[in-house]
């Protein structure tokens, strides 16, 4: 199975939080949609935007999550990133940007509702051109005990933050995720 055949599959069962959830749904839509047209979506190359990976990193307390200083943006972030030819699932493409970014070994995708990796939440941004959207498909990762991170060549720092923390430093998007994967957690306790 390709990359795009996954992601579309991976698309079709997102369900976001549930019933009424209409913003996630429409993205789920604008996903699908744009995968039809752009047989190339998954590819950086693809210059009406494309499918990116992402994960935010919690600690294996629940207590704190980790985030990125982008080196190009200047903004707090979750690790994610382009898929690459070798990833063969979105998740495996989320959980190997995870890894490099974040510097941490064994890190854990969080299933939702079973024990498969399942996204938290979808996110829809514009990025400069040439390839003006990103269509960012966000797992969360749980970390190892006694996790250490490491700055990876694409960050400026790197460092855990409480939950109450991250709408200081973080834009509306990361608190989002941070929220649903907060909710995803309580659901699996």
């Amino acid at each position: 199975m390709s990359l795009h055949d996954d992601a579309v599959l991976v698309l079709k069962g997102y369900e976001g939080e549930g019933e009424g959830d209409t913003a996630q749904a429409a993205l789920r839509q604008q996903y699908l949609d744009h995968l039809t047209a752009h047989p190339d979506g998954m590819w950086k190359a693809c210059g009406a935007g494309h499918v990116t990976a992402s994960a935010l990193v919690v600690d294996l307390a629940r207590e704190r999550v980790l985030l990125t200083l982008h080196k190009k943006l200047g903004m707090w972030l979750q690790m994610g990133g382009h898929c690459e030819p070798e990833d063969s699932t979105l998740a495996a493409a989320a959980l190997r940007e995870a890894t490099e970014e974040s510097g941490i070994e064994g890190l854990t995708l969080l299933g939702v509702g079973s024990d498969a990796a399942t996204p938290i939440s979808l996110d829809r941004h514009a990025i400069p051109a040439p390839c003006h959207w990103h269509l960012d498909v966000q797992y969360a990762a749980l970390a190892p005990a006694g996790a250490l991170a490491a700055i990876s060549d694409e960050s400026l720092d790197l460092r855990w933050f409480g939950y109450d923390e991250v709408p200081d430093v973080a834009d509306g998007s990361v608190v989002r995720l941070v929220e649903r994967t907060r909710a995803a957690l309580e659901r699996r306790r």
